[in-house]
Order: C-alpha cells, then sequence, then structure tokens
C-alpha cells in the first residue's frame, strides 16, 4: 500500500512542472517533465477519478508536459502527423478502440454446476463495456500519444535530439547510485520511499545477488533504461569534439558496467549488439539494423499466430545459457499460447478491458496465464486493429527515417537521429518479451517521426517556421559527419 508521501509526490509533479517549463528552455523541460516523472514517481500509486483513466507516474507528467506547451507556453502541438501513413495510423489508435467498446457489451460470467443436480451458481464475473468506457478508453489513448506529439513537435531538431540522448545518459548516471545500492543491500528503496514493494521480491534476486529496481514497474524495466544510457552515452561520444569525447566514452563504460550488475541478460544482450553499432558502423548502417529489427518486432505476430516461431530451438539455445533463463523464456512462450488461444476468439477487436483478454478459471474467474510481451496485452486487449495502430504507429518512424535518410546528401543526416532510432528498435524487440512500453519510448518514436518527416518535406517546415516563428530550428541540420568514431 502506498504511503501519504507517494500520493504527495503525484499531487506535487504538476507543481514541479510548471516550475520545470518555466526555467528550462522548452526542449529540456519536456524531456525532464517526462523522465524525472518516469524516475522518481512511484509506481502503482494513482488516483481513480470518474470517467478518466487512472493517473499514475506515466499519465501525470504526460498530461502535464502536453498542457504546459500548449498553454502556458503557447506552443503549437499538431494533433496528426504529416505523411499520411503515419496520420493513419494515428487516428485509427485513438478511435479504434470503438469497435473493441461496442463489441463487448457483454458480462463474462463464472458459474459453478452442481454435482447432483444440473444447478448453476454464478460465482463471479467481469463487467461488459459500456458507453462511458468508451470516452474513458479514448482519453487514455490520447494521453499515451502526447509524449509522441511532443517530441514529433518540439524534439525533432538534431539539437534537440542531442538533448534527449544527453536526458537519457544523465537519467542512467543519477540512476547508477540508488541502483548500486540495491545490488549491495536488496531492493528497498522503494520501501524506505513509498512504503510499499511494488513486485515480486523473489524476481529480483539473480545469481546469488540482487537486481535494482528503484521507483521503477521491475528490475527488468530498470535494467532497459541503463541499456538505453549505454546507447545515448556512445552515440553522444562518437559525435562530440575531441575534448569531450574521453569523458563521454568514460560514462559510456561505467553505465555499461552497472548494466551487468543490473543482471538481465536481454538488456545486456541489446547493449552487446548494438553499442558496437552506434560507434563503429555509418549513420545509414545503424539506421538499416533498426529498420531490421522493426520488421522482426512487427511481423513476430504472424509468425508466432501460424507457428513458425521456433519456440523450442529458442528454449533450447537458452538452456545453454542458463536453466533459470530457459525456464523463464519457456514460461513466457506457453503463456502466449494460452493468451493466443484466447485472443483467436475475437481476433479482430479484442476482448476490451477489465483484464477480459485473460485465461481465467471457468468456475472461480482466478487468473491462469500472466502476459508478459505488450504485443499479446494489445493483441488480447484490442485485437488485430489495435495491434496494427500501435505497434505500426512505433515502427513507421523508422521505416519512414530509413527512406529519408535515402533520399539526403551523404553527410547530411543528423549523427543524434540514428541512435535514437536504434533505441526505439530495441524497445519493439523487446516489447515482444515484456511490456516495456513507456512514455519515453512514445518520445523516442516521435523525435524519429519528426526528424524524418522535416527531411521529406523541408519546404513544408520551412514555411511553419516563418508563420510561428524560428527560435525552434525547424529544418534539418546537416551539420555532422556520419562516420566518426570514438575509437
Amino acid at each position: 500500500m502506498p504511503n501519504a508521501l507517494a500520493y504527495l509526490m503525484l499531487l506535487a509533479w504538476p507543481l514541479a512542472s510548471v516550475i520545470l517549463f518555466r526555467r528550462l528552455p522548452l526542449e529540456r523541460a519536456i524531456l525532464w517533465c517526462l523522465t524525472a516523472g518516469y524516475l522518481l514517481l512511484p509506481p502503482l500509486a494513482e488516483f481513480d477519478l470518474p470517467l478518466v483513466p487512472d493517473m499514475d507516474k506515466f499519465a501525470i507528467p504526460s498530461v502535464m508536459a502536453f498542457l504546459l506547451c500548449a498553454y502556458l507556453l503557447r506552443k503549437p502541438v499538431p494533433l496528426l502527423p504529416q505523411h499520411p501513413v503515419a496520420r493513419t495510423l494515428a487516428v485509427l489508435f485513438v478511435f479504434g478502440v470503438i469497435p473493441t467498446v461496442l463489441t463487448n457489451s457483454e458480462p463474462i460470467q463464472f458459474r459453478k454446476i452442481a454435482n447432483s443436480d444440473p444447478i448453476i451458481f454464478l460465482t463471479d464475473q467481469l463487467p461488459g463495456l459500456r458507453w462511458r468506457d468508451l470516452g474513458s478508453v479514448i482519453i487514455n489513448q490520447v494521453i499515451v500519444l502526447m509524449p509522441f506529439l511532443l517530441a514529433r513537435r518540439y524534439l525533432s531538431t538534431p539539437e534537440a535530439q542531442r538533448e534527449l540522448l544527453l536526458a537519457l545518459m544523465l537519467g542512467g548516471l543519477a540512476y547508477t547510485i540508488p541502483s548500486l545500492i540495491e545490488i549491495r543491500l536488496s531492493p528497498q528503496i522503494n520501501v524506505w520511499v513509498y512504503g510499499f514493494f511494488q513486485h515480486d521480491f523473489s524476481q529480483m534476486i539473480r545469481q546469488g545477488g540482487f537486481r535494482p529496481i528503484v521507483f521503477l514497474p521491475h528490475a527488468l524495466w530498470l535494467a532497459f533504461f541503463m541499456m538505453s544510457a549505454v546507447l545515448a552515452a556512445t552515440a553522444l561520444a562518437r559525435a562530440s569534439q575531441r575534448n569531450d569525447r574521453l569523458r563521454l566514452a568514460l560514462a559510456a563504460g561505467y553505465l555499461f558496467i552497472v548494466l551487468v550488475l543490473c543482471k538481465s541478460l536481454a538488456s545486456l544482450a541489446y547493449a552487446l549488439a548494438f553499442t558496437p553499432v552506434v560507434a563503429l558502423a555509418p549513420l545509414r548502417w545503424q539506421l538499416r539494423v533498426a529498420l531490421l529489427l522493426g520488421v522482426i518486432a512487427v511481423a513476430y505476430p504472424v509468425l508466432r499466430n501460424t507457428g513458425l516461431v521456433p519456440t523450442e530451438t529458442l528454449v533450447a539455445q537458452a538452456e545453454a545459457i542458463s536453466a533459470e533463463r530457459a525456464h523463464s523464456l519457456n514460461y513466457r512462450f506457453e503463456n502466449e499460447a494460452q493468451l493466443l488461444a484466447r485472443a483467436a476468439e475475437k481476433t479482430w477487436f479484442g476482448w476490451g478491458g477489465w483484464g477480459r483478454n485473460l485465461v481465467r478459471h471457468e468456475e472461480t474467474g482466478q487468473i491462469l496465464s500472466i502476459p508478459d510481451g505488450r504485443w499479446i496485452i494489445v493483441f488480447g486487449t484490442f485485437g488485430w486493429l489495435g495491434y496494427i495502430a500501435e505497434m505500426g504507429l512505433l515502427a513507421t518512424p523508422l521505416f519512414l527515417l530509413a527512406a529519408a535518410a535515402r533520399r539526403a546528401p551523404r553527410g547530411s543526416v543528423s549523427p543524434y537521429a540514428a541512435p535514437i532510432a536504434l533505441i526505439l528498435a530495441a524497445t519493439l524487440v523487446d516489447m515482444l518479451l515484456n511490456a516495456t512500453l513507456i512514455p519515453i519510448t512514445w518520445m523516442c518514436a516521435g523525435s524519429v517521426l519528426g526528424y524524418a518527416e522535416r527531411l521529406l518535406y523541408p519546404d513544408l517546415f520551412q514555411k511553419k517556421r516563418a508563420l510561428f516563428g524560428g527560435a525552434q530550428a525547424l529544418q534539418p541540420d546537416t551539420a555532422g559527419p556520419e562516420g566518426r568514431s570514438i575509437l
């Protein structure tokens, strides 16, 4: 149970956001409102308000950043992307939930049949979706998109993308201190500060030691954020001047050491695979790697539905590394199979909220399957329509940036766009296993999409610059060599 301080922090974050937006440049205010909120606010604590989604550590910073940008600073935030594909997916993401609500009005009842006579007892039920739920779900989709829309408009110039990478690196460096404390003493900081532990403590024990969690939903979330910080520091080191390169490279090395201590195999594998790419590969090759990962992430559900994913082979390979990891992976695959069978009953629009997408005991209603991957949660809740909207909106920036970079003159692509695209692509792959979709992910997607649109429609953005003022550097920056290395 969260203590009073947890709810006080949620209540105080709007005031903290106002201070950020009054004292910092717009780009930094947006970045730190979202990033610091993710790192510092209590998990699980939320305000359950009528007719609106639960306001928690994800929703409150997103809403405040959007409102302060649009109404306090009077900065326009376009509600739809410029590219027609991205625009269609954004509309589908918000309003595609309507058929989900309309096709799930019936309650799901759990019944017990007596042994002697065919007497049926109603033991429990999940409510059907009503018209009031429609408004709540649509509002929730809009809130989820707010970091995406803000980043597309204000975090998509090369200068702003450098600030984004810098925020990830500095956030990771600051988080190493409580992380190292928990690695040494066990995950207790959330208990000390907010009065409760936010997950299953046994999952924080690994390899005879502890995995840190601090104020995040799970240790896997923290390890993935550390991996993102490693890639961000590496990208900054590569693009920096000689005087700063060594300092940034040392920061990347320190973050990598902490990532190893986080004991997360997936995040460590991402860092080992992508850090050399960010440090050494030309930007166009970085974009190709990001594009390949995006294709894999988008295609996985199709392959999984058709039985083309070699699950037994993957488990056997994990067994060669660690029996514990193999058991965890096999458990995920088994739950996926059950949830896919459940989702197949309502393929196109899904089962909606209230946990209706989960596999439950037919008599007691007890949950029998645990969804881990974000894709299976979306697929079961909103069906193919919702999956295409969400994953399409996250993956489309990778395709558009790769297409725009092919047309751009060599050496003209920002040195910061490709690393952000790689971080986004790594998140899409990780979402096949974990529900690691957070506002920072949407922020990266919006930044990549906005930069791709600036390359594809330079004349349009120059007109907007003339209309709204030129302080935001709305045209693409052509500075930055393509092939520099930190080695």
